[in-house]
C-alpha cells in the first residue's frame, strides 16, 4: 500500500474526504476542508446551511462572462453491515490492486477531490480566465434532497445568478473512466394508489368487496400499457409497481382496501399531466373506488450537443484517447434541479460498478485521469 504522502494531490484529498463519516445529511466537516482549500485559491465563499443541511456556493473570476460550475455532494449512503467490509468503510486506503477503497470513493468524494484539484490548478495557471469557475456542494443528495441543491438553486435563481454550464461529479463511467457521460436524466414520478373495497368474511363474499380482486385487472393493464416510444435521447417511459399491501393478517377476512406504490421513469415524450390522466382513465375504466397521492421527484432534462458536451468529450478524447458515449440512463441526480436554470448539465465521474455497495472501490489512478479531464475542460471553456 502506498504511503499517503507519496500520493497525488487528488488522491490525498480523496482519502481525507472519505475518512470523514458524512452519512447523509451529515457533512462531517468535508465542506469545511473544501472551502478552506478553495478560499486559499482565491474563491469567494458563501456557506448556505439550510435547515439541517450544509451547502456552499463558491466562485472565482469575473461577474461578466460564462459560468462553469462543478456540482456534487459530500454525503454518502450508510455503510450497511461494517463486518461485511474487507476494511473499515471510513478508513480509506489503496489496496495492493491499486483500488481506492471506502464509502464514497466512487459516489462521490473521488470526483470532489478531482474537481477541486483541477480548479486549484486552473486558477493558478490562468488567473485572468474568462467568466467564472463555481462550486455548488451539498450534504443532502443521498437523502430527501429538499434542503440541498434544490434549495440553493432556488436562492441563486431568486438573485438571478448566471449558470451556463455545470459538471456534476456523479459516477457516470461504466467500465473505463470517461467511457460514458450523462447528458440528461429521465423524470421520476411516484404514486401511492389506494383502492377501497368493503371488508368482510371470506365465507360471505357477496357482503364484501375485495379490493385485491378489483384492482388486479387495472394494475395488470397499467403494467402492460405502452406509454411512449422514447426518442433519440431517451428510452421509452417505464412503469414499475414497487409495493403492494392489503389485508389484516387474518386468513378469513376480506380486506377493506389495497395500497399500491408505483413509479414512472419518463422521457420527454410524456408529461406529468399526460401520465396522470392516463392512469386515471384506466382506473376509472375498471370502476374502482380509488385515490392517488402523486410525488414528482424530478422532470426529465437533456443537454443536447453544444459547448459543454463538446468540451467534455474532446477532453476525454485528449486524455484517454477514447470516444465517450452520451447517455440518459440511470436514476435521478441533482442535475435535475440545476437544469431548471436553463443550464447545460453533464455528469462525469468515475466507474459506478460498486456505488452504494459493501466494499465500494474505484481504480485509484482513475481519479488522476479525471482531474486531467476536468482541467482540460476548464481550459477549453474558460481559458
Amino acid at each position: 500500500m502506498t504511503a499517503h504522502a507519496d500520493l497525488s494531490p487528488t488522491l490525498q484529498l480523496a482519502i481525507d474526504l472519505i475518512r470523514r463519516p458524512s452519512v447523509t445529511p451529515i457533512d462531517a466537516d468535508c465542506q469545511k476542508l473544501m472551502m478552506q482549500r478553495l478560499g486559499d485559491a482565491g474563491f469567494a465563499l458563501e456557506p448556505m446551511r439550510i435547515e439541517d443541511v450544509d451547502n456552499f456556493w463558491a466562485t472565482h473570476g469575473k461577474h461578466e462572462g460564462p459560468v462553469l460550475c462543478f456540482a456534487g455532494h459530500t454525503d454518502v449512503v450508510p455503510t450497511g453491515p461494517v463486518q461485511a467490509w474487507q476494511n473499515d468503510p471510513f478508513d480509506a486506503l489503496i489496496d495492493d490492486n491499486g483500488m481506492l477503497c471506502g464509502r464514497g470513493a466512487a459516489d462521490m468524494k473521488g470526483s470532489l477531490a478531482a474537481m477541486l484539484v483541477a480548479a486549484e490548478r486552473f486558477v493558478t495557471d490562468y488567473p485572468d480566465h474568462k467568466g467564472s469557475v463555481a462550486f455548488l456542494i451539498t450534504s443532502d443528495e443521498e437523502g430527501p434532497a429538499h434542503h440541498g441543491t434544490k434549495a440553493v438553486i432556488e436562492r441563486l435563481a431568486a438573485r438571478k445568478e448566471r449558470l451556463d454550464w455545470c459538471i456534476v461529479g456523479e459516477p457516470s463511467s461504466t467500465t473505463l473512466v470517461g467511457d460514458v457521460v450523462k447528458n440528461g436524466r429521465r423524470g421520476s414520478l411516484g404514486a401511492t394508489l389506494t383502492v377501497r373495497g368493503v371488508q368482510g368474511h371470506v365465507a360471505y363474499p357477496h357482503l364484501a368487496k375485495n379490493p385485491i380482486h378489483l384492482a388486479a385487472p387495472a394494475l395488470a393493464e397499467l403494467a402492460a400499457e405502452h406509454w411512449d416510444d422514447g426518442n433519440t435521447f431517451f428510452p421509452p417511459t417505464s412503469f414499475q409497481i414497487s409495493n403492494l399491501n392489503s389485508g389484516t393478517g387474518a386468513t378469513n377476512v376480506i380486506p377493506g382496501d389495497l395500497t399500491a406504490v408505483f413509479n414512472f421513469r419518463f422521457s420527454t415524450e410524456s408529461t406529468v399531466e399526460s401520465l396522470q390522466q392516463r392512469v386515471a382513465a384506466i382506473l376509472d375504466k375498471h370502476g374502482l373506488d380509488w385515490h392517488v397521492e402523486w410525488a414528482l421527484s424530478g422532470l426529465p432534462f437533456l443537454t443536447e450537443p453544444g459547448a459543454l458536451l463538446d468540451a467534455v468529450s474532446a477532453s476525454i478524447k485528449t486524455i484517454t484517447g477514447r470516444q465517450t458515449k452520451a447517455s440518459t440512463s440511470g436514476g435521478t441526480s441533482d442535475g435535475r434541479f440545476i437544469a431548471t436554470l436553463g443550464t447545460q448539465v453533464v455528469e462525469l465521474g468515475p466507474v459506478n460498478a460498486t456505488i452504494h455497495q459493501v466494499n465500494e472501490r474505484i481504480l485509484a489512478s482513475d481519479l488522476d485521469v479525471l482531474t486531467e479531464i476536468y482541467y482540460q475542460t476548464l481550459i477549453k471553456l474558460l481559458a
